[in-house]
């Protein structure tokens, strides 16, 4: 239950904190009083989509507060429990919104998503707009109407994940067989390439040794050429190698050193300069002794490294990227070899998903038909005493076609109406004028959400367009949906207002530069006088005072 609403610098409203009540609360006030921004502050607080048009002139930010009673909303209390945000047995929310069209929501004191608070609110809050009637003409809402009233959610929750399995099922499905279609063609091509890399000996595969290879092996008389060459520079010539030059000057300088020890250190170094070219020259001969011209070899290699960059360029890829392709090759080559069995056993899944569907469409057909001929009978006896006493109520289901599963089941519901005896009932839209479509509107509302567990209901002039008599039993019955849930009506009927356990009046103040409203609980002898201004009239007279003292005395004795 909504225990209290505060709001700040929103709109019209500077600075207001309403504390509310059980049972059923009217909300009254002049046209233009700002009864709208109430509704509007709770839908902002409870997930609306917010801008900053919303917050009052030279402010900085716009602010709306609830808090809430959880003692009569068990579905709320799990789902804070689930969320880790429960605070025992209260709930506040809060939702700012900055002059920047930025906003914040929490719960708790916690920050939360905007889908978060949406999806608590629904536990907490079902508002029933003034235009519930025009939304009432869609054939989805009827059916969520149908559906809600038979209780079908979990029946409905379990169909549509069957349709979605379904379509997945099925969209591969038809992907596969189309892809089949070529499957041979590709198959043989596929083969073919598989085959052209699979000679390269790709496990083993190495581009840049070969590469590295091949250019040691096309340059080999070079190489042989250059290195016998030096080989005879640094060692196996007697008299112009670097060995016989340092070995030279080595003898001579070891002369001088007995008579120049400082001389020493350079000798050293030379003896380990001799070292060195002497080892260089054993590898280099080495090295000349052990290469051999093989032009077959060769031959072989500029071969397989041409079969390599035709492959690459065919492919568009580098070399080093052909063992990855193969691979990739291997695998589809591997899919579409077993794509057979995979149809097979799609075509058999989808089968089963379908039967699974078909079953659970048609319980939910026979829940609907069974509770919509409830509905249409509680709809029937309420618009009777909503001053239609010759109308008739008909909920008519008729199969879609059955050529393909469908979201929300295989029905397609239609709210009918026979205003008149005798004449046939035809849909909503072709038969209801505005008063009627509103009292059936209202009719279905009241019957609809009699089973809900919502603790709090709003109702935003949703008696528009009737009035006597028939406004005297609108207000019996939204009293009367009070007795188990808190009931907030905006409306400009005193026989609706005369119903209320608590009445609360909107009023504007133009006294300042800027426009507000606030918002006061009547007491007593406050409520007669604005019953007595909603029953008209320029001037109240002590008749009309006496007439609203008297619908506030019946209203209070209605149980």
């Amino acid at each position: 239950m909504l225990l209290n609403l505060n709001i700040i610098d929103l709109a019209v409203v500077k600075s207001l904190d309403l504390d509310l009540d059980k049972g059923m609360s009217v909300l009254t006030g002049e046209t233009g009083a700002g009864k709208s921004i109430l509704l509007t502050a709770l839908g902002l607080a409870l997930g609306d989509r917010a801008d900053s048009g919303y917050v009052r002139p030279d402010c900085k930010r716009a602010e709306i507060n609830l808090e809430f009673d959880l003692d009569d909303a068990p579905e709320a209390q799990h789902w804070l429990k689930t969320n880790e945000l429960d605070d025992e047995h209260h709930c506040l929310i809060r939702r700012i919104i900055n002059s920047d069209g930025r906003s914040k929501a929490y719960i708790n004191n916690r920050p939360v998503t905007l889908q978060a608070l949406q999806e608590l609110s629904e536990k907490l809050v079902e508002i029933h707009g003034q235009h519930a009637h025009l939304t009432l003409l869609d054939a989805d809402e009827q059916r969520r109407l149908l559906d809600a009233y038979a209780k079908n959610q979990p029946l409905l929750d379990q169909l549509n994940d069957s349709y979605r399995q379904w379509h997945g099922s099925q969209k591969e499905l038809a992907h596969l067989v189309k892809a089949s279609q070529d499957q041979t063609e590709r198959e043989e091509l596929l083969r073919y390439q598989i085959d052209e890399l699979q000679q390269l000996d790709l496990a083993n595969f190495n581009y840049t040794a070969l590469s590295e290879e091949h250019s040691k092996l096309a340059n080999l008389g070079d190489i042989l050429s250059v290195g016998q060459a030096q080989l005879d520079s640094l060692y196996e010539n007697d008299r112009l190698s670097a060995n016989q030059m340092l070995n030279h000057s080595l003898s001579e300088l070891q002369h001088i050193a007995r008579f120049a020890p400082e001389l020493n250190e350079i000798c050293t170094m030379l003896s380990e300069a001799q070292i060195q070219t002497e080892e260089a020259a054993l590898q280099l001969r080495r090295f000349l002794e052990a290469q051999e011209i093989d032009p077959q070899h060769l031959e072989a290699l500029e071969n397989q490294i041409g079969q390599i960059q035709r492959l690459s360029r065919k492919h568009h890829i580098t070399p080093d990227e052909l063992p990855e392709l193969l691979v990739k090759l291997e695998l589809e080559l591997d899919s579409l070899t077993h794509s057979s069995e995979r149809i097979e056993a799609l075509t058999a899944l989808t089968h089963q998903i379908l039967k699974q569907y078909q079953q659970q469409a048609e319980q939910l057909s026979k829940q609907r038909q069974s509770s919509g001929q409830q509905l249409q009978q509680q709809i029937s006896a309420m618009i009777k005493e909503l001053g239609m006493p010759q109308g008739e109520f008909l909920v008519q289901l008729s199969a879609q076609e059955k050529s393909a599963p469908k979201l929300n089941g295989i029905d397609k519901i239609e709210f009918l109406v026979s205003a008149n005896p005798g004449l046939p009932a035809k849909p909503l839209a072709k038969v209801a004028s505005g008063g009627e479509l509103s009292r059936i509107s209202l009719a279905i509302q009241v019957t609809t959400t009699n089973d809900k567990t919502t603790p709090t209901m709003i109702f935003d002039e949703v008696d528009s367009g009737i009035g006597g008599g028939i406004a005297e039993i609108v207000g019996q019955k939204l009293r009367r949906l009070s007795h188990n849930r808190q009931v907030l009506c905006v409306t400009h009927l005193p026989q609706v207002a005369a119903q209320a356990h608590q009445h609360l009046y909107v009023e504007k103040n133009n006294k300042t530069d800027i426009t507000s409203s606030s918002v006061r609980l009547l007491n007593d002898a406050e409520r007669v006088e604005e019953v007595a201004r909603m029953l008209g009239g320029v001037t109240i007279t002590a008749n009309t005072l006496a007439h609203a003292q008297e619908m506030l005395t019946t209203g209070n004795q209605n149980q």
